[in-house]
Protein backbone atom coordinates (compact mmCIF):
# COMPACT_ATOMS: atom_id res chain seq x y z
CA UNK A 1 0.00 0.00 0.00
CA UNK A 2 1.41 3.38 -0.99
CA UNK A 3 1.34 6.44 1.23
CA UNK A 4 -1.35 9.07 1.00
CA UNK A 5 1.06 11.61 -0.53
CA UNK A 6 3.42 9.14 -2.20
CA UNK A 7 5.60 10.73 -4.87
CA UNK A 8 4.75 14.29 -3.87
CA UNK A 9 7.13 17.00 -2.69
CA UNK A 10 6.01 19.23 0.17
CA UNK A 11 7.35 22.71 0.95
CA UNK A 12 7.14 23.37 4.71
CA UNK A 13 8.01 26.69 6.35
CA UNK A 14 8.93 26.91 10.02
CA UNK A 15 10.08 23.31 9.79
CA UNK A 16 12.78 23.30 12.47
CA UNK A 17 10.48 22.37 15.35
CA UNK A 18 6.93 22.40 16.66
CA UNK A 19 4.08 22.10 14.18
CA UNK A 20 6.37 22.61 11.20
CA UNK A 21 8.58 19.66 12.06
CA UNK A 22 5.50 17.58 12.81
CA UNK A 23 3.95 18.45 9.42
CA UNK A 24 7.17 17.60 7.59
CA UNK A 25 7.48 14.25 9.36
CA UNK A 26 3.82 13.30 8.93
CA UNK A 27 3.95 14.05 5.21
CA UNK A 28 7.24 12.15 4.92
CA UNK A 29 5.70 9.17 6.73
CA UNK A 30 3.06 9.08 3.97
CA UNK A 31 5.58 9.19 1.12
CA UNK A 32 6.44 12.84 0.48
CA UNK A 33 9.89 14.32 0.03
CA UNK A 34 10.37 17.61 1.85
CA UNK A 35 11.68 21.10 1.20
CA UNK A 36 12.13 22.49 4.71
CA UNK A 37 12.93 26.08 5.63
CA UNK A 38 13.24 27.90 8.93
CA UNK A 39 14.77 31.14 10.18
CA UNK A 40 16.85 29.17 12.74
CA UNK A 41 17.33 32.17 15.02
CA UNK A 42 15.43 34.22 17.55
CA UNK A 43 13.33 37.29 16.73
CA UNK A 44 14.40 39.98 19.26
CA UNK A 45 10.88 41.28 19.88
CA UNK A 46 9.54 37.74 20.35
CA UNK A 47 12.33 36.34 22.53
CA UNK A 48 10.88 38.00 25.62
CA UNK A 49 8.04 35.50 25.21
CA UNK A 50 9.91 32.36 24.09
CA UNK A 51 13.22 31.39 22.46
CA UNK A 52 13.63 31.04 18.72
CA UNK A 53 14.50 27.94 16.73
CA UNK A 54 18.11 26.99 15.96
CA UNK A 55 20.12 25.36 13.20
CA UNK A 56 20.38 22.31 15.46
CA UNK A 57 16.57 22.11 15.48
CA UNK A 58 16.43 22.12 11.68
CA UNK A 59 19.23 19.54 11.53
CA UNK A 60 17.15 17.29 13.80
CA UNK A 61 14.16 17.64 11.49
CA UNK A 62 16.40 16.56 8.60
CA UNK A 63 17.68 13.60 10.59
CA UNK A 64 14.18 12.38 11.37
CA UNK A 65 13.01 12.75 7.75
CA UNK A 66 16.04 10.87 6.45
CA UNK A 67 15.39 8.14 9.02
CA UNK A 68 12.08 7.62 7.18
CA UNK A 69 14.08 7.07 3.97
CA UNK A 70 12.70 10.23 2.39
CA UNK A 71 14.66 12.96 0.65
CA UNK A 72 14.88 16.42 2.19
CA UNK A 73 16.36 19.76 1.19
CA UNK A 74 16.65 22.03 4.23
CA UNK A 75 17.68 25.67 4.11
CA UNK A 76 17.90 28.54 6.56
CA UNK A 77 15.52 31.18 5.25
CA UNK A 78 13.42 34.02 6.69
CA UNK A 79 9.87 34.20 5.31
CA UNK A 80 10.08 38.00 5.63
CA UNK A 81 12.81 38.03 2.96
CA UNK A 82 11.17 37.04 -0.35
CA UNK A 83 14.37 36.64 -2.31
CA UNK A 84 15.91 34.41 0.38
CA UNK A 85 12.77 32.30 0.65
CA UNK A 86 12.40 31.95 -3.12
CA UNK A 87 16.05 30.94 -3.47
CA UNK A 88 15.62 28.20 -0.85
CA UNK A 89 12.46 26.90 -2.54
CA UNK A 90 14.02 27.02 -6.01
CA UNK A 91 17.02 24.99 -4.77
CA UNK A 92 14.66 22.40 -3.36
CA UNK A 93 12.62 22.17 -6.55
CA UNK A 94 15.79 21.89 -8.63
CA UNK A 95 16.99 18.99 -6.50
CA UNK A 96 13.70 17.17 -5.94
CA UNK A 97 12.14 17.89 -9.33
CA UNK A 98 8.82 19.49 -8.45
CA UNK A 99 6.61 20.77 -5.62
CA UNK A 100 3.03 19.68 -4.99
CA UNK A 101 2.11 20.51 -1.38
CA UNK A 102 2.69 23.73 0.55
CA UNK A 103 2.41 24.02 4.33
CA UNK A 104 2.76 27.74 5.09
CA UNK A 105 3.30 27.19 8.79
CA UNK A 106 5.96 29.68 9.94
CA UNK A 107 4.58 32.00 12.59
CA UNK A 108 5.23 33.82 15.85
CA UNK A 109 3.09 34.76 18.84
CA UNK A 110 3.25 38.03 20.80
CA UNK A 111 0.71 38.52 23.54
CA UNK A 112 -0.29 40.08 26.83
CA UNK A 113 -0.72 43.76 25.92
CA UNK A 114 -3.91 45.67 25.30
CA UNK A 115 -4.23 46.65 21.66
CA UNK A 116 -3.30 50.28 22.27
CA UNK A 117 -0.25 49.19 24.29
CA UNK A 118 1.30 46.85 21.69
CA UNK A 119 4.81 47.96 20.76
CA UNK A 120 5.67 48.90 17.19
CA UNK A 121 8.23 46.07 17.01
CA UNK A 122 5.81 43.43 18.30
CA UNK A 123 3.15 44.51 15.83
CA UNK A 124 5.46 44.69 12.83
CA UNK A 125 7.28 41.41 13.46
CA UNK A 126 4.04 39.47 13.92
CA UNK A 127 2.45 40.96 10.80
CA UNK A 128 5.63 40.57 8.74
CA UNK A 129 6.05 36.89 9.63
CA UNK A 130 2.49 35.62 10.04
CA UNK A 131 0.85 37.59 7.23
CA UNK A 132 3.47 38.81 4.79
CA UNK A 133 5.42 35.57 5.28
CA UNK A 134 2.41 33.56 4.10
CA UNK A 135 2.05 35.83 1.08
CA UNK A 136 5.76 35.46 0.31
CA UNK A 137 5.43 31.67 0.55
CA UNK A 138 2.51 31.71 -1.87
CA UNK A 139 4.25 34.17 -4.19
CA UNK A 140 7.35 31.96 -4.35
CA UNK A 141 5.60 28.66 -4.95
CA UNK A 142 2.61 29.48 -7.15
CA UNK A 143 4.64 29.95 -10.38
CA UNK A 144 6.08 26.44 -9.89
CA UNK A 145 2.63 24.96 -9.31
CA UNK A 146 1.10 26.67 -12.35
CA UNK A 147 4.00 25.82 -14.65
CA UNK A 148 3.92 22.14 -13.63
CA UNK A 149 0.27 21.91 -14.64
CA UNK A 150 -0.40 19.07 -12.19
CA UNK A 151 -2.51 20.88 -9.60
CA UNK A 152 -1.50 21.05 -5.98
CA UNK A 153 -2.56 21.78 -2.42
CA UNK A 154 -1.69 24.78 -0.28
CA UNK A 155 -2.40 24.66 3.44
CA UNK A 156 -2.04 27.95 5.29
CA UNK A 157 -1.78 27.85 9.08
CA UNK A 158 -4.22 30.26 10.67
CA UNK A 159 -5.57 29.85 14.22
CA UNK A 160 -8.72 29.94 16.27
CA UNK A 161 -7.61 33.59 16.57
CA UNK A 162 -8.26 33.80 12.83
CA UNK A 163 -11.95 33.10 13.45
CA UNK A 164 -12.80 35.02 16.63
CA UNK A 165 -11.50 37.92 18.66
CA UNK A 166 -8.81 37.25 21.23
CA UNK A 167 -8.24 39.84 23.96
CA UNK A 168 -4.66 41.05 24.50
CA UNK A 169 -3.46 39.33 21.30
CA UNK A 170 -4.15 42.04 18.71
CA UNK A 171 -1.29 41.60 16.24
CA UNK A 172 -1.56 37.81 16.19
CA UNK A 173 -5.35 37.92 15.83
CA UNK A 174 -5.13 40.45 12.99
CA UNK A 175 -2.47 38.42 11.19
CA UNK A 176 -4.37 35.15 11.47
CA UNK A 177 -7.59 36.74 10.18
CA UNK A 178 -5.54 38.05 7.26
CA UNK A 179 -4.36 34.52 6.45
CA UNK A 180 -8.00 33.53 5.91
CA UNK A 181 -8.43 36.41 3.46
CA UNK A 182 -5.31 35.34 1.58
CA UNK A 183 -6.60 31.76 1.45
CA UNK A 184 -10.03 32.71 0.13
CA UNK A 185 -8.52 34.89 -2.58
CA UNK A 186 -5.97 32.28 -3.66
CA UNK A 187 -8.61 29.54 -3.70
CA UNK A 188 -10.51 31.51 -6.33
CA UNK A 189 -7.45 32.59 -8.32
CA UNK A 190 -5.90 29.12 -8.44
CA UNK A 191 -8.97 26.92 -8.90
CA UNK A 192 -8.64 26.98 -12.72
CA UNK A 193 -5.23 25.33 -12.28
CA UNK A 194 -6.63 22.65 -9.93
CA UNK A 195 -4.61 24.11 -7.06
CA UNK A 196 -6.56 23.88 -3.83
CA UNK A 197 -6.03 26.33 -0.97
CA UNK A 198 -7.30 25.87 2.60
CA UNK A 199 -6.54 27.00 6.14
CA UNK A 200 -6.14 25.02 9.36
CA UNK A 201 -7.20 26.55 12.65
CA UNK A 202 -5.62 25.02 15.76
CA UNK A 203 -6.54 25.76 19.33
CA UNK A 204 -3.54 25.84 21.68
CA UNK A 205 -0.90 23.33 20.56
CA UNK A 206 1.72 21.75 22.82
CA UNK A 207 4.76 23.51 21.35
CA UNK A 208 7.31 26.03 22.64
CA UNK A 209 5.05 28.84 21.43
CA UNK A 210 2.39 27.93 24.00
CA UNK A 211 4.17 25.90 26.68
CA UNK A 212 6.07 28.77 28.28
CA UNK A 213 5.62 30.92 31.35
CA UNK A 214 4.77 34.06 29.38
CA UNK A 215 1.85 32.31 27.67
CA UNK A 216 0.70 30.78 30.94
CA UNK A 217 0.70 34.25 32.50
CA UNK A 218 -1.67 35.48 29.79
CA UNK A 219 -4.27 33.17 31.35
CA UNK A 220 -3.03 33.50 34.96
CA UNK A 221 -2.02 37.17 35.25
CA UNK A 222 -2.14 37.18 39.05
CA UNK A 223 0.21 34.21 39.47
CA UNK A 224 3.86 35.25 39.62
CA UNK A 225 5.34 32.10 38.07
CA UNK A 226 2.48 29.98 36.70
CA UNK A 227 3.28 26.34 36.02
CA UNK A 228 2.22 24.10 33.17
CA UNK A 229 -0.07 22.23 35.55
CA UNK A 230 -1.77 25.43 36.71
CA UNK A 231 -2.18 26.65 33.15
CA UNK A 232 -3.59 23.35 31.93
CA UNK A 233 -6.78 23.78 33.94
CA UNK A 234 -7.36 27.26 32.54
CA UNK A 235 -6.58 26.22 28.98
CA UNK A 236 -8.98 23.29 29.35
CA UNK A 237 -11.76 25.64 30.40
CA UNK A 238 -11.53 27.42 27.05
CA UNK A 239 -12.13 24.26 25.00
CA UNK A 240 -15.37 22.31 24.69
CA UNK A 241 -13.58 18.97 24.88
CA UNK A 242 -11.96 18.33 28.28
CA UNK A 243 -8.33 18.80 27.15
CA UNK A 244 -5.98 21.76 27.66
CA UNK A 245 -4.27 21.66 24.28
CA UNK A 246 -3.81 19.44 21.26
CA UNK A 247 -0.59 17.81 20.05
CA UNK A 248 1.27 18.93 16.91
CA UNK A 249 0.41 15.66 15.15
CA UNK A 250 -3.30 16.49 15.48
CA UNK A 251 -2.74 19.49 13.24
CA UNK A 252 -0.42 17.50 10.99
CA UNK A 253 -3.14 14.92 10.38
CA UNK A 254 -5.41 17.73 9.17
CA UNK A 255 -2.62 19.06 6.94
CA UNK A 256 -2.09 15.54 5.57
CA UNK A 257 -5.78 15.17 4.76
CA UNK A 258 -5.86 18.51 2.92
CA UNK A 259 -2.64 17.61 1.07
CA UNK A 260 -3.95 14.22 -0.04
CA UNK A 261 -6.29 13.23 -2.84
CA UNK A 262 -8.87 12.41 -0.18
CA UNK A 263 -9.47 16.18 -0.14
CA UNK A 264 -9.34 16.55 -3.93
CA UNK A 265 -12.47 18.72 -4.02
CA UNK A 266 -11.86 20.61 -0.75
CA UNK A 267 -10.82 24.22 -1.34
CA UNK A 268 -11.58 27.56 0.27
CA UNK A 269 -12.26 25.86 3.60
CA UNK A 270 -11.33 26.72 7.19
CA UNK A 271 -10.60 23.40 8.90
CA UNK A 272 -10.77 23.73 12.68
CA UNK A 273 -8.78 21.42 14.94
CA UNK A 274 -9.76 23.28 18.05
CA UNK A 275 -11.34 20.90 20.59
CA UNK A 276 -14.47 23.03 20.28
CA UNK A 277 -12.77 26.29 21.30
CA UNK A 278 -14.58 28.41 18.72
CA UNK A 279 -18.07 27.17 19.67
CA UNK A 280 -17.79 28.17 23.33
Amino acid sequence: MTGRVEGKVAFVTGAARGQGRSHALRLAQEGADIIAVDICEGIPSIERYYAGSTQADLDETVRQIEALDRRVVARKADVRDFDELKAALDEGVAELGHVDVVAANAGVFAFGDKTHEVSESDWQDVIDINQTGVWHTAKAVIPHLIEQGTGGSMILTSSTAGLKGTPNVAAYTASKHAVVGIMRTLALELAPYRIRVNTVHPTGVATDMILNEAAFKLFLPDVEHPTKEQAAAVFESTNALPIPWVEPVDISNAVLFLASDEARYVTGTELKVDAGYTIK
